[in-house]
């Protein structure tokens, strides 16, 4: 199979559905930008010697809520789903790194080393991806779970870049206004 169709040159693409959309639709940038996060949690898996599991059963996710975000008609094709367990899993991992972790008192600077970098990087792609998503469903509904766990999936980004920061000795940045 050839990567390149040539289908495309003229700034449409197809999804799970009999129609083509623009480059530029909605649907279309939602799941790019989920796909844009999976990569940058790459970067992140290629940083980190811990949690290597857990942050490709994330990345597998992100597939399934690309999959979701690409499917025209609801029913219509059998895929996997994100579910409130998908959600669970996030909220367990955070509350675990949480009980580790100072309590914040102040507003916290997106720095420290790479891979503190790198899982900033990764929270500000997905709330943006959020955002697009949010966008999406208020004029075609997608899964709400899709919603909860990129709220929550930036959530954990950032526990995880204060919790690797406390085990490396890195000092966080507080702003200070």
């Amino acid at each position: 199979m050839k990567i390149y169709t040539k289908k495309g040159d003229t700034g449409e693409t197809s999804i799970l559905g009999p129609h083509r959309y623009s480059k530029a639709d909605l649907r279309i940038c939602a799941i790019g930008e989920v796909d844009e996060l999976n990569a940058h949690l790459g970067l992140v898996q290629a940083q980190v010697h811990s949690f290597k599991e857990s942050l490709t059963k994330i990345q597998s996710d992100l597939f399934v809520i690309g999959s979701q975000l690409a499917v025209e008609i609801a029913g219509k094709y059998k895929i996997p789903e994100i579910s409130a367990q998908d959600v669970e899993f996030l909220e367990l991992w955070i509350d675990q790194m949480e009980t580790e972790l100072p309590k914040m008192t102040h507003f916290i600077l997106p720095n420290g080393d790479m891979t503190c970098s790198y899982l900033h990087i990764s929270r500000a792609v997905c709330r943006r991806a959020e955002r697009t998503v949010i966008a999406l469903h208020t004029s075609i509904p997608q899964n709400e779970q899709i919603l909860k766990y990129l709220n929550r999936l930036s959530d954990l980004l950032f526990v995880w870049a204060r919790y690797h920061c406390l085990k490396n000795g890195i000092e966080e940045t507080k702003w200070i206004p």
